[in-house]
């Protein structure tokens, strides 16, 4: 499937933050230069000197001051020329990005953000996206402006979308970047007018982009890497380190979300504080036994480590097994030692109560990646799905996973139903890989 750079296809608006050539054509403003001009005999002993004037009276000048006068309306003309050309190289690109469905690929458009703004400072990125995305896309420095996407996951809805991108025809976006594969995704931009409108083929979708890319996936094998290209004309290289993802979190934002859930501080940051994050949305095959979760979570327990379940309400279930599961194996209530928040806490909340935690232990999910946001230590549970595509961009991470032959699959639930992938990753392995990163 690998193909060359040469094979990419390029549109013929092809995308360029950086500044790119230029078309230096005539200035277009005050007059032109015939290439005519009076010539002035000059004896080569009398040169330097003061040239008489053939009217009688008239001053004095020099080769110098004759040299100025002769060139000045050139040099004005030239100034003229270079200020309009200042004027096209810093013109501020107005950028439309369609976002990402999922937590975990909008964090990691994170990344596509930040090489925007390295690469041309001035530009204005606006992220048109679910109202969910808005706690993370706040925590995003890079992010100018976010646009609510006003339809859900999967819905057509071919006029509302049309009106919609006529709405935005007006604002004047220079480019879009179009990070779902979907046709629908790339409807807005096209409705909108956008000039540049770019994104990887797919879906018959070079109808509506007009910088529609062929995926290389062995060139780009990381998610991040697929969205980072975007930022880059189609042929050129992507730096050689990527950055990573990372959301701004404040301290008075994590103070006042341990203060709402009870979790004390001692006048600083929680000590040994670990996130446990059990749930996975995209299906049972990426999720690690509850018995696992919680004879990991109460060996920590003993050896004085505090427990934060996270997670969302479809989570409730298992958090509350693994919650009991701790509880019956040390043998006395969890108070002040473990918390379970599943459910109980806004998308904002758990970025910052993940920011105050010591480390992370998680499946493959958005939380995982949340954490890696935050550069907090993930230790970072894979079955189903594979660390080589989506791995956890923590400066400090650990991915535990077992060799078996029928993984990765991608599956959503085990084809096989034994899920080995998961429960064969054994609970003394995650303990000591947390130990592990807790003492680095």
């Amino acid at each position: 499937m690998a193909r060359d750079d040469e094979n990419q296809q390029q549109g013929a608006g092809d995308f360029s933050i950086s500044t790119g050539q230029l078309d230096t054509g005539p200035a277009g403003t005050g007059q032109t230069d015939t290439g005519q001009r009076d010539t002035v005999q000059l004896d080569p002993s009398q040169t330097g000197a003061p040239i008489e004037s053939p009217d009688a009276g008239a001053p004095e000048q020099t080769l110098d001051e004759l040299m100025d006068l002769t060139y000045s309306g050139e040099r004005q003309e030239q100034a003229l020329a270079d200020q309009a050309l200042q004027a096209k190289v810093t013109a501020p690109h107005k950028i439309l990005v369609v976002g990402a469905s999922w937590v975990g690929d909008m964090l990691m458009a994170q990344s596509l953000f930040i090489l925007l703004k390295r690469t041309r400072p001035d530009c204005h990125i606006t992220v048109l996206a679910p109202a969910w995305t808005k706690p993370l896309l706040e925590r995003m420095p890079e992010v100018d402006e976010s646009l609510v996407l006003p339809f859900d996951h999967g819905e057509l809805k071919l006029g509302a979308r049309r009106r919609f991108g006529k709405s935005l025809a007006s604002v004047g976006y220079t480019h879009a970047i179009v990070l779902p594969n979907s046709f629908k995704s790339a409807l807005i931009p096209r409705f909108a007018g956008i000039k540049h409108r770019i994104g990887w083929r797919g879906e018959a979708r070079g109808l509506l982009l007009n910088d529609c890319r062929y995926l290389n996936k062995a060139k780009y094998p990381r998610m991040v890497e697929r969205f980072a290209a975007l930022a880059l004309p189609a042929k050129k290289k992507l730096p050689d380190h990527i950055p990573d993802p990372r959301l701004l979190v404040t301290r008075p934002m994590v103070d006042k979300a341990l203060a709402k859930f009870g979790i004390e501080t001692a006048g600083g940051w929680p000590k040994r504080l670990i996130a446990i994050c059990p749930g996975a949305e995209f299906g049972s095959s990426k999720q690690w036994p509850a018995e696992h979760f919680s004879m990991t979570s109460a060996k920590l327990v003993a050896d004085g480590w505090r427990v934060v379940i996270m997670g969302s309400e479809g989570d409730a279930a298992i958090a509350q097994e693994i919650y009991e599961g701790i509880e019956k194996r040390v043998g006395h209530p969890l108070t002040n030692c473990c918390f379970n928040l599943t459910g109980k806490t806004s998308l904002a909340e758990a970025i910052d109560l993940m920011a105050a935690c010591t480390l992370a232990l998680s499946n493959d999910s958005g939380l995982m990646h949340v954490a890696s946001a935050v550069d907090l230590p993930v230790v970072a549970l894979y079955g189903s799905t594979s660390p080589d595509f989506t791995p956890p961009l923590a400066s400090i991470s650990r991915v535990l996973t077992t060799p078996i032959d029928c993984r990765p699959c991608f599956d959503r639930e085990c084809r096989f139903g034994h899920k080995r992938c998961m429960t064969e990753i054994e609970p003394h392995r995650a303990v000591a890989a947390v130990l592990e990163l807790y003492a680095k």
